[in-house]
């Protein structure tokens, strides 16, 4: 199997802590990556700080960090951690979650077949404890199946990616878009010709909070995703009552509906209750 590479964006309010586990988990892969790439996001703490020159100082051969001189936002630093990338396969992280161990070996297996450039997977949400899952993402599977969810809604989990440079590349690359850098980049892709998968299993377990729903609300989230669906209009990826329809139902669910129905909403029918984690 080819050689690849972790990419992963950090920034001042992430808790050393979590950071550790994250890394960890990349690092104690069942086929190890050649490179993590961590992009500073800006100036840090100290207890970040001291994290990453741990990992540096230990793992010189494979840590190469980026640093930032001020917070440019996730969709630019993960920009420059694609083009920094040594590897052609690149596996996503985000600095708060865990990967299972078999993740990366199970998605080398299928970008090595030559077949797909980006191959996702579902999520574990948990609280505190990764024993405490409380909630559950399932993505669509088939190249077809992702292509007719994306006109609809974002068809991967982004933590749980691993892509081909090349094809990220192609389709220009992350850009600037708060709350749907991912998204934005799956539609530019699919625009590109690319070919997706995703794996019907748990592939990273996710820390999430009480209140995260808050996170998917407000006019500064809608105006983001009023975006890529107008991008998605633009290049003919969905009809004009389809971006009628889009736009109309997340005005209502992101700006008119108040946080406690935007939470029921969530759990009912955008997440699957998990009674034990498995």
């Amino acid at each position: 199997m080819q050689k690849y590479s972790v990419l992963m964006s950090v920034y001042i309010k992430e808790e050393a802590d979590y950071f550790i586990k994250s890394v960890e988990s990349m690092l104690h892969q069942t086929i190890k990556p050649d490179e993590i790439i961590i992009v500073e996001d800006g100036p840090l703490t100290d207890d970040l700080n001291k994290v990453i020159d741990n990992y540096v100082s230990s793992f010189s051969n494979t840590f190469t960090i980026i640093k930032n001189e001020k917070n440019l936002g996730l969709g630019l630093s993960l920009q420059k951690g694609i083009i920094a990338s040594r590897n052609e396969f690149i596996a996503r992280m985000d600095t708060d979650d865990i990967s299972r161990n078999d993740r990366c070996e199970k998605q080398l297996a299928i970008l090595d077949s030559g077949d797909v450039d980006v191959v996702g997977g579902n999520i574990s949400e948990f609280i505190d404890s990764i024993d405490n899952c409380v909630g559950h993402r399932v993505v669509p599977t088939d190249h077809r199946s992702i292509c007719e969810y994306l006109k609809k809604r974002c068809p991967f989990n982004h933590m749980t990616v691993m892509y081909k440079k090349s094809a990220v590349l192609k389709a220009g690359n992350y850009l600037d878009l708060p709350y749907n850098e991912d998204y934005y980049l799956w539609v530019r892709m699919y625009v590109s010709g690319a070919t997706f998968a995703n794996i019907n299993e748990d592939l990273v377990d996710v820390r999430t909070s009480e209140d995260f729903y808050k996170r998917r609300g407000g006019k500064q989230y809608f105006k983001s995703e009023k975006m890529v669906q107008k991008y998605m209009r633009e290049k003919r990826v969905i009809s004009f009552p389809r971006y009628l329809y889009n736009v109309l139902i997340r005005f209502c669910a992101e700006v008119m509906l108040p946080n406690g129905v935007r939470r029921l909403l969530f759990a009912k029918f955008l997440r699957k209750k998990e009674i034990k984690h498995e």
